[in-house]
């Protein structure tokens, strides 16, 4: 029975990025994961933080022809109520950046993955399901589907909202739903995009546009699980009008590519983030919706977490679930009731609601210091503090000079 230190269980872009890491730290690694059942035609957004962690894995280079810059994030209020709050535009150049992040389609982006993974030596790749896991104070026993087995000093889980790894550590979790899907899709436009993503807010759920190379982007329209399988049944032509309608025609004339896909939209936490010789990342420990990019850059932060965890320790000791979940909990509670609240703000005919909306995002737009704030927030939690210590610092020394 081959032994490894870290077994990563789910090989979606969260698996295999942290598999790729924790190899890189010096540990051996086993990546265990089936064929995924269908192509990922979802694109995802990296921001700045998290582009450290890719740059560092040496896969800048393969990836930054597929991907697009977001220079320039904006939220446009595309409600028709009596309280309809103000566009508010968020520029990389204010916080002294070229871009918030890049857009990069899932499915290249997973290809480069497991070519990568192949040219690590201490990376093991095991194409099958995992069937039984045991933990005891010493290690964690993996039985394969296949009936091979292996064993490792620590279990990562990244195998979903379902996970055998966060089943078989005991953890449980609080699942909610909302009465909403994702209809996901990519289309060419006849305007430019000028590396702008745009965010509608609707009564029915946020319409993310998001720019990919040339005249291109991909789109995430939340809606009303009827109205989404209505969208899917209409004709490549009647969904091309469709999205531009939608969008107010900012990009002109709209050409659907490929097949659109839906998914329900529901949110999931995990009541501890690791526990033992186990710890959870990506949608095994979190899940909420598509507003703000915030999804799999929390899962990096996840990935950095427990790469700078294990960085002081020569062998991995039977309480490291504890001090992941330690340094993990408020940064993971925070985002997922901050997306939540938001979405549910979107849903919500209730008045007092619309006007606390309206009234966040009216400061936004009006008070540069708060938006400012919001952006470095936005790209690296818990700076928000810090940021604006520092501009007072600023703004007194100013004064008294």
């Amino acid at each position: 029975m081959d032994h490894f230190e870290i077994a990563v269980v789910g090989a979606g872009l969260a698996g295999s990025l942290a598999a790729l890491a924790l190899t890189d730290s010096g540990r051996s690694v086993v990546l265990i994961a089936p064929v995924p059942a269908r192509p990922d035609g979802r694109t995802t957004a990296l921001m700045d933080r998290s582009l450290d962690l890719v740059r560092q894995l040496g896969l800048w280079d393969a990836i930054e022809p597929l991907a697009a810059p977001l220079s320039t994030m904006r939220i446009i209020d595309g409600t028709s109520r009596l309280l309809r709050a103000p566009t508010v535009t968020f520029h990389a150049a204010e916080v002294g950046l070229d871009a918030f992040g890049y857009n990069i389609p899932n499915a290249p982006f997973l290809s480069l993955l497991e070519n990568e993974a192949e040219t690590r030596p201490s990376l093991t790749r095991l194409v099958a399901s995992l069937a039984q896991i045991e933990f005891d104070a010493n290690r964690a026993t993996l039985t394969l589907n296949d009936g091979r087995a292996v064993t490792a000093d620590l279990v990562v889980g990244a195998d979903g909202r379902k996970s055998r790894v966060r089943g078989a550590a005991g953890i449980n979790v609080r699942n909610w739903s909302y009465p909403q899907s994702a209809v996901v899709l990519n289309f060419a436009h006849q305007v430019p995009h000028q590396n702008i993503s745009t965010e509608f807010h609707t009564p029915d759920g946020p319409v993310t546009q998001v720019p990919l190379p040339g005249p291109r982007s991909s789109l995430v329209w939340v809606q009303k699980p009827d109205a989404a399988a209505a969208t899917l049944a209409l004709s490549s032509e009647e969904l091309s009008l469709a999205v531009e309608q939608c969008m107010q025609s900012i990009l002109g004339k709209v050409t659907i590519e490929g097949t659109a896909q839906s998914f329900p939209l529901s949110g999931m936490a995990a009541k501890a983030f690791g526990r033992d010789r186990a710890i959870l990342i990506g949608e095994a420990a979190h899940a909420f919706p598509p507003i703000g990019a915030q999804g799999l850059n929390l899962s990096l932060r996840d990935i950095m977490a427990a790469t700078s965890l294990l960085s002081d320790l020569p062998t991995i000791p039977d309480d490291f679930g504890a001090r992941y979940d330690r340094k993990r909990r408020a940064d993971i509670l925070t985002r997922t009731v901050s997306v939540d609240l938001l979405n549910r703000s979107l849903l919500s005919d209730f008045l007092p609601v619309q006007m606390l909306r309206a009234a966040g995002l009216q400061a936004l737009a009006s008070v540069p210091l708060l938006r400012n704030l919001m952006m470095h927030e936005g790209l690296n939690p818990g700076s928000a503090l810090q940021t604006l210590h520092s501009s007072l610092r600023e703004k007194i020394g100013w004064q008294r000079a």
